[in-house]
């Protein structure tokens, strides 16, 4: 027998009903940012590639979706609870990261005692490395890596009473106990083919980032994953999950892949008719090919939206600056990591500190606000000193904003398999953590207690100085704009 409802008795179609879900904080008091993965929330943004998974879903037509979001809506275990009562939805869909683990594995006993019928499908980076600890019934289903096809392959072959436990890219528990992990699934070949986010369920939500100080403000995504080879790094938790399955399978890093500059002008003439200002543009890296870059800058000075991105500093020339001053960008995102070419070549950035500060001239040319990204900790190279003299130069430059972070040592990385082998990981054993307050990572000459100190106290240096208040608090355009951004800050440094 079919374990979903008939609705409709006069065809005998089965229509499932589908619930994406972000758990409430059932422990503690902040929420696992799921977008990057490696923080806690310090200010909310909707996760655009869950948003793409559900406008997939949504496509078909052959289902009743559903999305909620406990944290948004500030709701507790005892909402999830009456939630799941009367939802009763087939399946229910969360997309986990490394530190949102153990809350939603939480999450996923109560749904198997409340809604015991119901399959879970696990997306996002973490259960596509922590596969066996995601795989507590039969009914919990991994898919791994990137999700869009293989949710659609599951979620069909469900509806249609098919055998979804033969489908590329899932991991599933037999009644034996078993664990079986189905061969990868191929990566999407056309972008271009994914529905746009559904937007349309978090439409009546008003999202802030203290970087453009405009609203309403929106997120998108134009490519995914990049080629280089950073031993620590982590991207956002779409490309880290098919880095994750590609690493895995192929033994090496996923190839990039684009959308045209017609599907994101597109995108992008749609968010202009619907209201929105403003969008932060996700990518690990926005900034490819001159050609690409000024089209898309193009068609966000042609619909007057003002604009971020995160960039490598070697992409940064000067008709990108120019065009980025040009099209309304208000904010670059530059991971630097450190001012020393030592610890630079060490960490395989494929930077210097020369290059650093070229492009950050080059940005403040076109008069382009630009974040630093310093990352402490990288390299067993590290040390007080170098991380003195990265707090002075990134200083002496005058940027933006600077944000201190802490590695850490995630699996599935280079940096992960060195700190391991080198016993730098307190305990010997990863523990998810936050990157922007906590370490687990202790070199004998750095403890992990010194790096929090640090990091501490530089963002108190950064943050409270005069020149950083006195710049930022003229440019906000409206006193809720204001107010968000000092909750912002107060979260950051206070948590």
């Amino acid at each position: 027998m079919h374990p979903y409802q008939v609705l409709s008795n006069k065809s005998n179609e089965i229509v499932m009903k589908v619930t994406f879900l972000v758990p409430p904080v059932l422990e503690g008091k902040l929420a696992a940012e799921r977008s990057s993965g490696c923080t806690h929330v310090v200010y909310p943004m909707p996760n655009i590639y869950e948003l793409t998974v559900i406008a997939q879903v949504e496509r078909l037509n052959a289902f009743t979706v559903n999305y909620r979001d406990f944290v948004w809506e500030a709701g507790d275990k005892e909402a999830l609870v009456n939630f799941l009562q009367t939802d009763q939805s087939d399946v229910y869909l969360i997309w986990a990261v490394n530190l949102s683990m153990a809350n939603d594995l939480q999450t996923a006993e109560l749904i198997h005692s409340i809604v015991p019928g119901a399959y879970i499908l696990w997306l996002g980076p973490a259960p596509t490395y922590f596969r066996d600890e995601f795989l507590k019934t039969t009914h919990d289903v991994i898919v791994r890596g990137e999700p869009e096809n293989t949710v659609l392959a599951v979620l069909n072959a469900m509806n249609s009473g098919g055998d979804w436990q033969k489908k590329e890219g899932v991991s599933w528990k037999d009644a034996d106990g078993q664990l079986h992990h189905n061969p990868p699934r191929p990566l999407i070949t056309d972008l271009d083919t994914l529905a746009l986010p559904a937007r349309h369920f978090i439409a009546d939500r008003v999202y802030r980032n203290p970087k453009v100080k405009i609203t309403p403000y929106t997120v998108a995504i134009t490519s995914r994953n990049c080629p280089f080879k950073c031993i620590y790094c982590v991207p956002c938790s779409l490309s880290f999950a098919r880095e994750i399955e590609s690493r895995r399978y192929e033994g090496r890093k996923p190839r990039i892949s684009y959308r045209s500059v017609e599907s994101v002008d597109s995108e992008l003439r749609q968010l202009a008719a619907e209201g929105y200002k403003a969008v932060g543009f996700m990518d690990d890296n926005f900034i490819w090919t001159e050609k690409r870059t000024l089209a898309i800058c193009d068609s966000l000075k042609r619909y007057g939206l003002k604009w971020g991105c995160q960039a490598r500093v070697d992409a940064i020339t000067e008709p990108i600056a120019k065009a980025l001053g040009e099209s309304g960008c208000m904010y670059v995102d530059l991971g630097v990591e450190s001012f020393d070419d030592e610890i630079l070549k060490f960490v395989k950035k494929g930077i210097t500190v020369e290059q650093i500060e070229q492009s950050i001239h080059l940005l403040k040319k076109y008069k382009v606000p630009v974040k630093l990204n310093i990352l402490i900790g990288t390299s067993p190279l590290e040390t007080k000193e170098t991380l003195k003299n990265t707090l002075r130069r990134a200083k002496a430059l005058k940027v933006d904003q600077v944000m201190f972070n802490i590695v850490s040592p995630f699996p599935g990385t280079e940096f992960y398999d060195m700190a391991l082998e080198n016993g730098w990981i307190e305990g010997g054993k990863y523990i998810p953590t936050d990157v922007q307050r906590e370490s687990i990572l202790s070199y004998p000459h750095l403890s992990a207690a010194e790096m929090e100190r640090i990091l501490r106290q530089s963002n108190m240096s950064y943050f409270l100085s005069p020149r950083f208040v006195w710049h930022h608090i003229r440019k906000f355009r409206s006193v809720a704009d204001f107010i968000h951004a000092l909750k912002t800050l107060s979260v950051k440094l206070f948590g």
